[in-house]
């Protein structure tokens, strides 16, 4: 019996990784050549948050020919394992839908003047 509650607390806590917690850690992750975090570039395109502990990340780059890419990928693998509860991070790079200065947020504009 005590093994069966310990089991579902285990399970309990590996689902209190948030969202917003998330993408708050990814807000530390910059593109080199460009000073605003990978979430408000719009570079984040989709997060999964498994009850394993696993978060797969679907991100861009803002070019195909980006040399950043598996450095900027190993950054937000870094940084998302930080995180309490996180035990592996995948991160996968797309391109589609390219990525495009709208997807910027707001702030993100006003810093770079757009």
């Amino acid at each position: 019996m005590n093994d069966e509650k310990e089991r579902q607390n285990t399970r309990e806590q590996k689902s209190t990784i948030s969202k917003d917690e998330v993408l708050n850690s990814l807000k530390n992750c910059y593109d080199p050549e460009i000073p605003i975090n990978i979430v408000d570039l719009g570079l984040i395109y989709a997060l999964d948050i498994g009850k394993d502990g696993v978060v797969s990340v679907k991100m861009t780059l803002t070019a195909i020919g980006c040399p950043v890419g598996d450095l900027l990928a190993e950054e937000v693998k870094s940084e998302l394992l930080k995180i309490k509860n996180v035990k592996d991070v995948i991160v996968e790079i797309v391109w589609d839908p390219p990525w495009t200065p709208e997807k910027m947020s707001d702030d993100a504009r006003r810093t770079l003047g757009i």
